[in-house]
């Protein structure tokens, strides 16, 4: 029966099966892309729901303290400036200013432990003692999340860029999602002064 084809036959049938399987292939990107897109974004909401947690256990954890260091008022003050910047960036979808939010806590919560290292009572305190506890657990879960994250992102902004999905990603505004990454000095251990 093939032989009974002519030549323009031939090539009309290769063009609609060339035609098929690049159809398949743009759709099977698009749906890849928007899947790794999903995974990236319900990973971020995961990261929201720890910083949440965390967030909501920051202002027991201060006022706790607050009882026995007043004078880091500063200190206080920047904690819940940060909470508020990151209530903001979340409610506004601003995962860039969510994530600065959430490395300025990490810096401050980690002064805010150090400072109740200088006060006995503190440490020894059963209300201080469960919320250390309960934050320590937070943070845990935390890093579990943004790793979660972090690696979806990788595969997401991988796909992004390979081509030829490239082509896809460009054409429907798959755009670059940004990663969590450890500030510049976060290695050095935070200095605590009483001056």
């Amino acid at each position: 029966m093939a032989k009974g084809l002519s030549t323009g036959a031939k090539i009309g049938i290769g063009i609609a099966i060339f035609l098929v399987i690049g159809v398949l292939w743009f759709i099977g990107s698009y749906n890849g892309l928007v899947s790794k897109d999903e995974t990236a974004n319900a990973a971020w909401a995961d990261v929201e729901v720890q910083y949440q947690r965390r967030f909501d256990l920051i202002p027991n954890l201060v006022n706790t303290v607050k009882g026995y260091a007043a004078h880091e008022e500063k200190l206080f003050t920047e904690i819940t400036a940060l909470r508020s910047q990151w209530q903001t960036a979340r409610t506004a979808g601003d995962v860039d200013g969510a994530i600065t939010a959430a490395r300025g806590a990490d810096s401050a919560i980690s002064r805010l432990l150090l400072v109740a290292e200088n006060y006995p009572n503190l440490k020894a305190s059963e209300n201080f003692l469960s919320l250390q506890d309960e934050l320590a657990g937070t943070e845990n879960r935390v890093a579990f999340s943004r790793n979660k994250y972090n690696d979806a992102v990788k595969i997401y902004s991988t796909a992004i860029r390979r081509f030829p999905t490239n082509i896809v990603a460009g054409m429907f505004g798959f755009d670059k999602k940004t990663l969590f990454e450890a500030q510049a000095g976060s290695e050095t251990a935070p200095s605590v002064s009483f001056t």
